[in-house]
């Protein structure tokens, strides 16, 4: 039967598959944890019964759904223009000459990740310890996206992580306590960075300008953002420019190890 035609694979077919599904793992992995999720999970549902319905050759239902998906196209790029700005700032800064870097993108391939190099217990610490004294930091954690852009506008430096050196520079008579830190690789690299501050209109009157800033950032790459409270000591963590809800610190932990993966 000429529907079971598709059972015959050859080699073009499943490099076809396989780059349909690192596809969609990428854009999973953009709009996990947003209210885009839900979206793209019903796109995912009619896509596979537009398919299904075209393969048993329901023409009318068919011509129905494929007409929809066709001029719903403009309106997905206005939905997830957030995610899609994302996307392309992930592959423009994907640094194919550097093999390591390279084999990254594809580590969830592997049955086990490999151990996460930036000590997040450490900055979790500190932060704690911070939220009890109420002082004011916001960190700002490197994942794939380039922050040259606003590294440029603090100090430089290259010093590795521990919970008294993110006190201390977040120390009120501190002069680096301005501004946010860059973490890249288990190393600060940069102080009193001064971070594009978000207009988003949703954002709850009571969260002050670190929020914002750590709004902007985490909407305009795929940083991951923590915020300490200079008013209430509350810790916040944020990404792809919302704030991610948690129960406790070692599910905090969790969840930003998951990220980092």
């Amino acid at each position: 039967m000429d529907f079971l035609n598709f059972l015959d694979f050859k080699i073009p077919d499943i490099i076809d598959i396989l780059l349909v599904a690192i596809l969609l793992y990428y854009v999973y992995k953009l709009v996990r944890g947003t209210v885009a999720i839900n979206i793209f999970i019903g796109i995912v549902i009619v896509w596979g019964f537009w398919k299904l319905t075209e393969l048993l050759d329901m023409r009318m239902i068919s011509s129905i759904l494929g007409g929809f998906m066709q001029v719903g196209l403009i309106a997905l790029i206005i939905v997830f223009q957030q995610e899609i700005r994302k996307f392309l700032l992930m592959i423009g800064s994907t640094n194919f000459s550097n093999k390591k870097s390279f084999i990254k993108h594809f580590k969830f391939l592997k049955q086990e990740a490999s151990a996460i190099g930036t000590d997040i217990n450490s900055i979790l610490s500190a932060c704690e310890r911070m939220s009890a004294s109420k002082t004011g930091a916001i960190l700002i954690i490197k994942r794939n996206n380039s922050l040259d852009f606003v590294k440029s506008t603090g100090d430089k430096m290259h010093i590795e992580i521990t919970q008294p050196i993110i006190e201390s520079i977040f120390y009120k008579n501190s002069p680096l306590h301005d501004g946010a830190a860059i973490i890249e690789n288990n190393y600060i690299v940069a102080t009193r960075v001064i971070l594009p501050v978000s207009n988003e209109r949703t954002i709850p009157l009571r969260f002050g300008l670190r929020h914002r800033a750590a709004v902007g950032i985490t909407e305009k790459t795929d940083a991951l953002a923590l915020v300490v409270s200079e008013e209430t000591g509350t810790i916040t963590y944020i990404k792809n420019g919302e704030f991610v809800l948690y129960k406790d610190m070692i599910e905090l932990s969790n969840i930003i190890k998951e990220d980092l993966l």
